[in-house]
């Protein structure tokens, strides 16, 4: 018996925990990393960027592609812990986060692609020019797949809000915030896509997922859950 009433909390630490792990290793690959290589609007400094910080560029790949594969550690624990609330969708969070991790694992493949060209270790015949045009050329097709993948930052979101709000052991605020959070990644995905420009006041609402997935993160990590209520 003691076991049993012990599962939903530890669950729940569990997912708080690959949560805090997830954002620490985003904050890295997305954040520190392109902090440190791009120089918007000059490939020529991006690509010298490249060679001169090739570690960090590196290391950034690989917190990208280590950070999805806790993403799938994350949507499991949190299947588990909400699929007593609604099975169908907890079912379908999962699929969602699933199905980005493919498209993720490819888009990386960009920026490795991006460093080789810039070192010298492909398309050797090109110019010195043509070599920094074609690694920025792979430096955005990289960002633009992460504008594509944003739709499905956004829409897993929406599934877990609502678990959340149903749930009973987990605010309904939280739940609320995850859901804006969500629509907030999709309309900045949208307007990237379809309205150049207009993604940079749409991002600013982007704020509000950050708040839902640190909410609950916290939420996970120091409070887990009701006991009686989860189960």
């Amino acid at each position: 018996m003691e076991a049993q009433t012990s599962s939903p909390k530890k669950t729940a630490r569990i997912a708080g925990l690959w949560y805090l792990l997830l954002v620490i290793v985003g904050i890295y690959g997305l954040k520190f990393v392109q902090s440190q290589i791009i120089v918007e609007g000059n490939s020529v400094a991006t690509t010298n960027n490249i060679v001169a910080h090739e570690f960090i560029f590196r290391t950034g790949i690989f917190s990208n592609i280590i950070g999805n594969i806790i993403f799938i550690f994350l949507v499991l624990a949190l299947h588990r812990l909400l699929k007593p609330v609604n099975e169908h969708w907890a079912k379908l969070m999962v699929v969602l986060v699933l199905v980005q991790i493919p498209v993720s694992f490819v888009i990386e493949l960009f920026n490795y692609t991006s460093l080789m060209i810039s070192k010298g270790e492909v398309l050797k015949s090109l110019s010195a020019i043509q070599k920094q045009d074609f690694a920025a050329l792979f430096l955005t097709i990289h960002n633009y797949g992460l504008a594509f993948l944003e739709i499905f930052w956004g829409i897993w979101l929406i599934p877990l809000g609502l678990l959340v709000f149903w749930s009973g052991f987990i605010p309904r605020l939280i739940g609320v915030l995850l859901i804006l959070g969500g629509a907030a990644y999709m309309a900045d995905s949208f307007a990237f896509l379809l309205l150049p420009g207009a993604d940079l006041f749409v991002s600013k609402f982007i704020i509000i997922a950050s708040l839902g997935e640190i909410a609950i993160m916290l939420w996970l990590l120091i409070f887990g859950v009701k006991v009686k209520q989860a189960q």
